[in-house]
Parts: structure tokens; sequence; C-alpha cells
């Protein structure tokens, strides 16, 4: 189906015309229409399939007929919370693209940045609030943001949201809303708990799902690698030199992994740069820029970062680490093989990541297919080897993860 069928309005059509897009997407031409109608919306797209569009397009549509003429502030009547800072920097940009003929206005908060130029902007009054959930309840408890004016509340990558922890926060956002709202919910996938929380605020929703069940992208070959943990290393640089060519994606589980693996890269000449949550944002989107531009080939990231990684044309991701949460696989592999093209995904699996890869078969209900002619086999009768984990210190040294002490929040 093509835009122009789907009641948009001319501004927002000459917008979307501007950047080539005539067909609607599966998930924009199922969505778009019950969005405009105003109905609570359940949405399960894989990553790349559009959901962006699929409700910037019609908030917008729907801010813009009932724009007030006057010179009064404006009022924020449109959340979209998400959870990271780079996706939520995306969705920002999406809507200025699609609202350039509107004259409404959008702006984006998140923490890892001042506070000061937000409020700023805030005071001067917006349409449109993209925001992170962390950096969203400060403001308001600062009487910064007014949330009394909702008229659409979007809960974007609803499962990573949760998967970090920010259930509360969603919770209590929800509440400071107005009852009467529509609520549109997106996720990639649709475990339990994102179920359970749409059945507990969100009104006879419609629901859309345009995909299998915790797919895979059928545009995407897995393999496979069992490989010591200690050789993990050796294995990236043989692929690299061997095998994985072009544009490539690398997870690591955490921050002090991603450094690691970037020396290691650095020193053998590759172009590499990375992102995590202890980045500075402006050093985080600099690495992003470099990536999208060629200057390097190689990111490396940790999961908390990876949902607002929108990249043409990737050729390939690296699962260094293998992700403990199932549904956290699909997301990874997901950047690539986007818009129809083909790409690679290279899993490295440890004897401790056995019982991961176990539960990511079982949720794609696939076997993904296993390499074994690589110089750095696993000993198919190895146990989980058994050291000190340098990356996070000495043992005795180390804060429990469930500490209070240890607890950081992600803005």
């Amino acid at each position: 189906m093509q835009f122009k069928d789907l009641q948009l309005n001319k501004p927002i059509l000459r917008a979307i015309s501007e950047k080539n897009y005539e067909i609607a997407t599966p998930v924009q031409e199922q969505t778009i229409p019950l969005v405009l109608a105003k109905k609570d919306v359940i949405a399960s797209a894989q990553t790349g399939t559009g959901k962006t569009a699929a409700f910037a397009l019609p908030i917008l549509q729907l801010l813009f007929d009932k724009q007030d003429a006057g010179k009064k502030a404006k009022k924020i009547r449109a959340l979209v919370v998400s959870p990271t800072r780079e996706l939520a920097i995306q969705i920002e940009e999406s809507f200025k693209t699609y609202g350039k003929y509107t004259n409404l206005k959008t702006t984006v908060l998140f923490g890892g940045a001042s506070i000061e130029p937000q409020k700023d902007v805030l005071k001067k009054g917006v349409d449109i609030l993209i925001a992170t959930p962390g950096r969203l309840l400060d403001l308001h408890k600062q009487e910064c943001v007014n949330l009394s004016f909702i008229e659409t509340l979007v809960l974007d990558e609803a499962d990573l949201m949760l998967d970090m922890g920010f259930i509360d926060d969603i919770k209590k956002i929800e509440r400071l809303c107005p009852k009467t709202k529509q609520i549109l919910l997106f996720s990639a996938t649709m475990p339990a708990k994102v179920v359970a929380l749409a059945n507990t605020i969100l009104n006879n929703p419609e629901t859309i799902d345009v995909t299998p069940k915790s797919s895979t992208a059928e545009t995407v070959n897995q393999a496979l690698y069992y490989v010591p943990k200690t050789k993990k290393m050796e294995l990236c640089l043989h692929l690299l030199r061997n095998t994985i060519k072009g544009d490539i994606l690398i997870f690591r589980r955490t921050k002090f992994g991603v450094d690691k693996l970037e020396k290691m890269l650095r020193k053998n000449g590759y172009k590499v740069d990375s992102i995590h949550g202890d980045k500075l944002q402006k050093d985080r989107e600099t690495a992003l820029n470099k990536f999208k531009d060629k200057e390097i080939n190689i990111l490396i990231a940790t999961d908390v970062a990876s949902r607002g990684i929108d990249i043409s044309n990737l050729d390939a991701v690296i699962n260094f680490d293998i992700p403990n949460i199932p549904e956290t696989y699909i997301h990874r592999i997901g950047r690539t093989g986007r818009a129809g093209l083909t790409g690679n995904s290279y899993s490295f699996c440890a004897a401790d990541e056995k019982t991961y890869i176990d539960s990511i078969q079982k949720l794609i209900d696939t076997k993904i297919p296993v390499e074994k002619e690589h110089p750095y086999p696993l000993d198919p009768n190895a146990k989980p080897e058994v050291f000190i984990n340098k990356e996070n210190g000495p043992k005795k040294n180390r804060k429990s993860a469930g500490s209070k002490k240890n607890k950081k929040r992600w803005y």
C-alpha cells in the first residue's frame, strides 16, 4: 500500500516523498490507520521494519489537525519513551524529518548531557517529547515537564526497557499522564512480561504482529563457533582476517570487555571505535557517526546501546559474548539483514555459555549452524572455565551485582 492511500495529509506526504518513501511496510500499513482512529495498539515487529514511522506519521497527523492557531505556549501532547539515548535521538530525528512542514515542535531528553539546555527548550514549549525514563522523571520532579496534556503515549522497545529494569518508571510515567490518553506499545519481541504490562495499562488494544513469534530474520545467515573463552580474541582476529568483511558490529556483555577488545583490534591495525553506557554522549555520537561515515568499519557495543544503532547495509554482527537473555540475540542479529538485504551473524560460545545457546535455539525454534572448521575448537567435553574475571577485577573487590551500592540507573 502506498502512503498516499493511508489518509495522511499533504505536509506529511510531502516530507516522506522527499525521503523517497512511497510504499508502506507491513507494520506501517497496519498501524497507521489504527493510530489515526485513536485506538490503543500493541505491535510486534522485528528491528528495521519501520516501527518509528508507524507511530510518528499518525501522531504528527493527529497533532497537526488539532494545532492551536494562537500564540499560546505549546503543551506536550505526545510522549515517546525510549530505553536508550541513541534510540531517543534517532526517534527525534524521524519526527523532525516527517514533521518538517507541520510547524510542530519536537525535542528529546536523555541523561549523560547537560540538563540546563534541555530545561530551556522545555520552557519555550514543545508538542512532541521523546525521552529516556530516568531523565524524564528527573525533569518532572523539578517541575520542568508537565504531562497533564498528553494525548498519545508511546512505549518503544518495551521489552528492552523491562530488561533494563524500567518497569516501575514506566508505570509511574503512565500514571502521570491523563487517563484518557491513547497508548501505543511497540516491541521487537513479546515476552510474557511485556504482555503483562500491556494488559495492565492498555485499553482494549488492537494487536499487530507482522513477524512469527520470537523469530530471527530470514535474511540473516547465522553461524555458531564453539571456542574456549580464553581463545575468543584469537578467533575474532582469525575471522576478521579470513572470513568476516565489510561493516561489522560486535557485541560484548560489559563495558570492560568492549574496551579490552577495542584495544586489541586497534593494536592489530583495525579501524574501530566503541559505545557503552560509561562514555559521554558526545563520544558515543562521534563513534556512531564515524561508523556511518565509513571512517571506521568496526563498532563494538554493549546491548544497552544496540537498539539505537540505525545503520543501513550492515554486513555482519559478531556475538563475542552470548547474551543470557534469549530475546537479546534476536535484537542483536536484527541489526543486519535489514530491508530485504542479506546479512551474517557469528556467535562465539564458550563452555559456560552453552545453556544460553540452548535457550536461544528453543526461543527461535531453530538450530544455529555450527562451524567446526576453525583453529580454536572447544573440547566437546570441556567444562566451564574457572578463573578470575580480570575485566571485573579481583573477586574479593567486587560488590554483589544486586547490592544497592552497585546499582546504576541507566538514562
